[in-house]
């Protein structure tokens, strides 16, 4: 529905995927028809007439008028659900150079629009610069109706398509455009392997007959939960309005028990403001939850999935019309470019696999924010605002700031933003430590150490990123005794040569980079210790040499690894003491803030994951007794750390695996690390079990660190896959994070700070050059500037009068 968020369409709309990006020959399966040798079928079946359906029988008989084409519609050709559709420029100009005709026929109905309201609270905030284009869908419908007639398309309104295999035998193409609910897809149910995932929220497709003058969120907090409203305009005289709310307020504000007129009613007088006290009508309309729609194959031989039936994303960023609308595209184009049928199926999926799990991710980022809405409601106005219009990652801060340089303004300065400032260049207070920006470097593991001590290599390391800019510089995990290290090559602080090579490179930092803290992570490695060096081979055990392990339970870390042996209370004791002897060994050092490291299946990760504790004892069972030793050590490090420095704790808030730590869990074990003086949560997920399955995506880790923010109360630090500056921007506007840690970017730069606060044009305390290199804090150019502009063009031969 919301197209502002971004383009989805890729270079299909006119081309295919360059076939050097093709991917391996598919597993060998029983085809329901034997592919044609070419890829222009003459014979081709549409099953759905839908948008996607119409719309791609119209470009292939467009494309080859000798080809006969049927489309079956076991409804009538008016026979829709829902009401409005939006469509963005980059479908538009998709549609234009496809078939300027149905270019032309949406154009003349499309209703266009700039403005987003958001009311909350009964405060109305507008957005500018979103470029709309909506047109009822029913008139959709009706010109692509129109066109394929005009192009010769057999059309069958109110005929239910033959069987699949019947139709693949008797066609050279059979495409399955028939929807969320798709029987083709299900026919073949073991071949496409699609994963339904149902969300928890309940919604209903509404209209109502006047046109807002905006894009509209609004929110309805009542006595039952909180609702919102979608609205937005598809004719000068209706709108599409989409009601919402999570399942349990829709039960418990008895709409399980209303027909569809009482319904209407009611969502009528729940949002009089919004819509002026007139009624809403529907259109067979019934309260559905959406289910997203992944396939692990869109295609089998001469049969492919179209749209929905291939795949869904959530209303709140992009209807399923603008993703069919696309397919359709890609897929006719690659019916052309390509030489055999197979080929052609490839490109296709190929090409649209990427961008369709791209939103997916937004739209499931969209359809989350929304889920958790109640979770943002004591936000400031402009501030909620903020982070609803950029809640899916699609629109940025930057990208917001082009669109409405006012409005995002008006957010900074509610932020605390100094005139000139980028939110990620405020400063932030833990403890008795202020940070003059917010942006962290991520501890990583450099496995460069020799017996445990930090040599020249960490010096330049951390000591070139300090004097990068960021505001935090984190060591990698620095292990609390010899059969702590992950491998012989980690930093240790058991020993005091350590802790003084450790206080060489604070010192560094202090005296070169003044400004910029330093921070060391303490942390023993458990069953995943006594491995080899990372490029010599991660997480395997070594060929000699190897070391006892320690874990809360005899399990190992994957097949092959070695089995720890069950801390006994009496080694609990001990590790609990090298913990604290090396937390007062860095606090001689001269470390700004110690973090507890108590994630990624470590030592102390180990005892909170109910995957790898499976203790009988006062530790182990749950969550409190499975929290007991992990607080232990941190009240004996919080003890001798001293009080004016902060205390942070990185936990990893899922396992990404069934039987895990959950969401829920994750949160009360925030809070509990809080309440005993942890300054802030460092929230990262995963690698505490080998089998895990992580969601990957940009920002992917950052809801947790979200949660946990909003419900916990307690400053939490979003890692994982942060890399623009954009990005940190955006998420520390919205209020979804406090600081930004970022690991990778900073390898592939060690000035990545200071290279943002140049691209940005800011040149504050926030992000200060050091002084042999203020001349270098301008981008160097990179070639000629001086060519002169091309003025004229002639076309065809200069006529001299």
């Amino acid at each position: 529905m919301l197209s502002s968020q971004g383009s989805a369409v890729g270079p299909g709309a006119r081309g295919c995927v360059d076939q050097r990006l093709r991917r391996g020959a598919r597993p060998a399966t029983t085809n329901p028809h034997p592919l044609t040798t070419t890829s222009h079928p003459l014979r081709a079946a549409i099953i759905g007439g839908g948008p996607g359906g119409l719309y791609t029988a119209a470009l292939l008989k467009r494309l080859a008028p000798d080809r006969e084409i049927t489309v079956y519609e076991r409804g009538a050709p008016d026979d829709t659900f829902g009401f409005g559709v939006v469509l963005s420029d980059e479908t538009l100009g998709g549609i234009e150079h496809a078939d300027p005709v149905v270019y032309d026929a949406l154009k003349a109905h499309f209703v266009r629009w700039d403005d987003i309201d958001i009311v909350h609270r009964n405060t109305r905030h507008t957005s500018q610069g979103h470029r709309f284009a909506a047109l009822g869908r029913r008139r959709l419908l009706e010109i692509l109706y129109d066109r394929c007639r005009d192009l010769g398309v057999d059309l069958r309104p109110r005929t239910e398509a033959p069987p699949p295999d019947r139709l693949t035998r008797t066609h050279d193409l059979v495409v399955a455009a028939d929807g969320v609910h798709s029987a083709t897809r299900e026919a073949y149910r073991e071949v496409f392997r699609p994963h339904l995932t149902p969300h928890r929220c309940r919604y209903i497709w509404l209209a109502a007959d006047f046109a807002f003058d905006a894009f509209r969120f609004e929110i309805a907090e009542t006595e039952h939960g909180v609702m919102q409203l979608h609205g937005y305009p598809f004719a000068p005289d209706a709108s599409t309005v989409i009601v919402e709310m999570r399942e349990e307020v829709w039960r418990a504000a008895g709409f399980d028990g209303l027909d569809e007129a009482e319904s209407l009613a009611r969502c009528a007088k729940i949002f009089a403001d919004a819509l002026g006290g007139r009624p809403l009508r529907s259109n067979k309309s019934a309260w559905t939850t959406f289910r997203t729609v992944v396939n692990e194959r869109w295609s089998h031989g001469n049969l492919v999935l179209l749209g929905d039936a291939a795949h869904t994303a959530h209303f709140s960023i992009g209807s399923g019309t603008k993703l069919a609308v696309e397919d359709a595209l890609a897929l006719a184009a690659c019916l052309e470019e390509h030489p055999t049928l197979q080929e052609a199926l490839d490109a296709y999926e190929e090409e649209r696999r990427p961008v369709v799990a791209s939103t997916q991710r937004a739209a499931g980022a969209s359809l989350h924010w929304f889920e958790d809405l109640d979770r943002y409601l004591g936000q400031p106005p402009r501030q909620f605002a903020f982070n609803l219009l950029t809640r899916s990652r699609r629109v940025t801060h930057d990208n917001l700031r082009l669109r409405d340089a006012d409005f995002t303004g008006a957010v900074e300065r509610e932020f605390g933003c100094p005139p000139g400032t980028p939110p990620m260049f405020t400063p932030f207070r833990l403890r008795g430590l202020t940070l003059r920006n917010r942006v962290v470097v991520s501890p990583m593991d450099m496995y460069s150490a020799t017996d445990g001590v930090p040599g020249d290599f960490h010096l330049v390391h951390l000591g070139a990123r300090a004097l990068g800019g960021a505001g935090l510089v984190m060591t990698e995990m620095v292990c609390v005794s010899a059969e702590g290290r992950i491998t012989p090559g980690c930093a240790g602080l058991y020993t005091g040569r350590q802790g003084e090579a450790w206080r060489r490179i604070t010192d560094f930092v202090h005296d070169s980079a003044p400004g910029t803290a330093i921070g060391v992570q303490l942390g023993h490695s458990g069953r995943k210790g006594s491995t080899r060096l990372m490029w010599e081979g991660m997480d395997e055990p070594l060929p000699e040499g190897n070391w006892p392990l320690l874990a809360p339970s005899p399990l190992p870390y994957r097949p092959g690894s070695q089995t720890p042996r069950e801390l006994s209370r009496a080694q609990l004791t001990e590790v609990r003491e090298q913990f604290r002897s090396a937390a007062e060994r860095a606090a001689g050092a001269g470390f700004d803030l110690l973090e507890l490291h108590c994630a990624h299946g470590y030592l102390l990760s180990g005892f909170l994951s109910p995957l790898t504790n499976h203790r009988t004892d006062a530790y182990g069972g749950s969550l409190e007794k499975r929290l007991r030793f992990p607080l232990e050590v941190f009240d004996a490090v919080r003890e001798v750390w001293p009080a004016e420095r902060p205390m942070t704790v990185r936990i990893s808030a899922t396992d990404w695996a069934e039987g895990g730590t959950s969401a829920e869990e994750a949160v009360r074990i925030a809070r509990a690390f809080a309440e005993h003086g942890a300054d802030a949560l460092d929230v990262s997920t995963g690698q505490v079990v080998a089998g895990e399955r992580p969601e990957f995506g940009r920002s992917y880790q950052t809801p947790y660190a979200d949660r946990i923010r909003h419900e916990a109360g307690v400053p939490v630090i979003a890692v994982g896959a942060i890399s623009s500056w954009d990005d940190v921007n955006s998420l520390i506007l919205a209020g979804r994070t406090d600081l930004c840690a970022l690991a990778r970017p900073h390898l592939y730069d060690p000035h990545w700070t200071l290279h943002a606060a140049a691209e940005q044009g800011y040149d504050g305390p926030g992000a200060p050059w050091p002084a042999p290199y203020r001349a270098g804090s301008r981008p160097p150019r990179t070639g000629r500037t001086d060519t002169p502009r091309p003025r004229l063009t002639l076309h065809g031969p200069r006529q001299d009068g």
